[in-house]
């Protein structure tokens, strides 16, 4: 099926209804745009007036929280810092992470975020916590919430909270950032909970004692043999076998030539394979003992991994795990048969942690791209409010608006910049492709 094709049309029909009800003025109390992208709203906005109950609570929350967005702030901006210095110095291909369908976060489409419940799931609470927050928040501040709704066609869907943009315009800049803020910190607060989460629930992992045959090496006799990959080797010689050490202690009676049968368990369907054992490459090892050709899957290290995941340099790594296809942690995030390589609590379970994973993943890194300090995102409204506020003390708050674009324009040429510098480094060599004649 041409997937770009399917698009296109989804595009197009999308855009002939929206044409239609803007231009017919259909169901207008309950239907907005917001440029091209289609809204449906309510008024029915009493759900915010509960929480005004809680008020002083919300506030120092609220407070609490716009101070740890300006953390973020400096550490996002940072992290842009370095980001367009190592891409200017490595000068990547635009493969992997750089390449265009990467760009954006769009599951199934993006080669790093799978389309998947637990991703959706996760996209659509992130945007809920976030725009729920802004509207809270408002209600807080006395700033009334004239309507709320679902935004149709972002990605593929999204939500939002529409203010009286009067009554935010007249309220005062600490109430005003801590209302910009609600998100980001909804966001972070959801997002290192459910982190919290998963390392708990990856405590009761412990890996299988049973020989798996992770990988086969090309041109000796297990891949000869069509031994598969993944698989549980059950049998060697006729003897039952439940462990590596079990499996190396028989091999070891072993000498290159020999014939030896193995019995091995795929998908729950037991096979046996005959092998004439081979010499070990030297490169490996120097055994004098018959090899098969099979390498064993890693499964109390890779548990002990996951255990430990809850250092600095763990939730770090955290961060980058959908980036790792290639590590042994990528089970925590994607579909993997290795996940049948452990003992788990229940049934069920790697779902649970993937949508810990993805809930924690997509919050944290929403929340550090929305603290940005760049207009229109929330972390740009709050620096701001904190350059009026700076100003406005020195009778000088005439260039607020001056310095906020200068921060905003200078914060998205960075973005520009790491997003063209590989194929910019390109340039000259499709040129030369192009117009060979014109160059030197």
């Amino acid at each position: 099926m041409n997937w770009l094709l399917v698009l296109f049309l989804l595009i197009l029909i999308y855009a002939l209804v929206a044409y239609v009800i803007r231009e017919k003025g259909i169901w207008k109390d309950h239907i907005t745009f917001y440029g091209p992208i289609l809204g449906l709203k309510t008024a029915r906005v009493g759900f915010f007036d509960r929480f005004m109950r809680w008020s002083t609570v919300l506030r120092i929350y609220g407070t609490v929280g716009v101070a740890a967005v300006v953390v973020v702030t400096a550490i996002g901006t940072v992290m842009l810092v370095v980001a367009l210095f190592f891409t200017y110095q490595t000068c990547p291909e635009p493969t992997g992470i750089y390449a265009p369908q990467n760009i954006l976060l769009l599951p199934g489409i993006n080669d790093f975020v799978p389309s998947t419940f637990a991703v959706w799931f996760a996209f659509v609470l992130t945007i809920a916590i976030h725009e729920f927050g802004h509207g809270i928040l408002c209600r807080v501040e006395q700033v009334r919430v004239r309507a709320m709704g679902v935004l149709i066609a972002v990605i593929p869907i999204g939500f939002f909270v529409e203010p009286d943009e009067e009554e935010l315009e007249k309220a005062q800049p600490a109430p005003k950032s801590r209302i910009f803020g609600a998100g980001i910190t909804n966001n972070l607060v959801v997002g290192f909970l459910c982190m919290g989460l998963l390392l708990l629930a990856l405590g009761p992992v412990t890996a299988t004692p049973d020989p798996i045959i992770y990988g086969v090496y090309q041109g000796y006799p297990a891949q000869e043999a069509g031994v598969p990959q993944n698989s549980f080797l059950r049998t060697v010689g006729g003897q039952d076998v439940h462990s590596v050490e079990e499996v190396a202690a028989l091999m070891n009676q072993t000498r290159p030539g020999d014939q030896v049968t193995i019995g091995v368990e795929k998908d729950g369907v037991l096979e046996t394979y005959g092998l004439t054992l081979a010499a070990w490459p030297q490169n490996v090892s120097d055994s004098p003992s018959g090899f098969m050709g099979v390498t064993y899957y890693p499964g109390k290290d890779v548990a002990a991994s996951m255990h430990q995941l809850d250092r600095p340099a763990g939730l770090l790594y955290l961060m980058v795990l959908p980036f790792d296809l290639g590590g042994y942690l990528h089970l925590l995030a994607f579909e993997s048969p290795e996940q049948a390589f452990f003992q788990v609590p229940f049934a069920g379970y790697w779902g649970v942690i993937q949508l810990l994973f993805w809930s924690a993943w997509i919050n944290v890194n929403v929340g550090i791209f929305n603290a940005l300090p760049m207009v229109p995102l929330d972390g740009g409204y709050i620096m701001k409010e904190g350059i009026h506020s700076f100003l406005r003390r020195r009778g000088q708050e005439a260039y607020t608006d001056r310095i906020v674009v200068l921060f905003s324009t200078v914060i998205l040429a960075m973005i520009l910049a790491i997003i063209s510098v590989p194929y910019l480094c390109r340039l000259p060599q499709v040129l030369a492709l192009v117009f060979p004649m014109f160059l030197p």
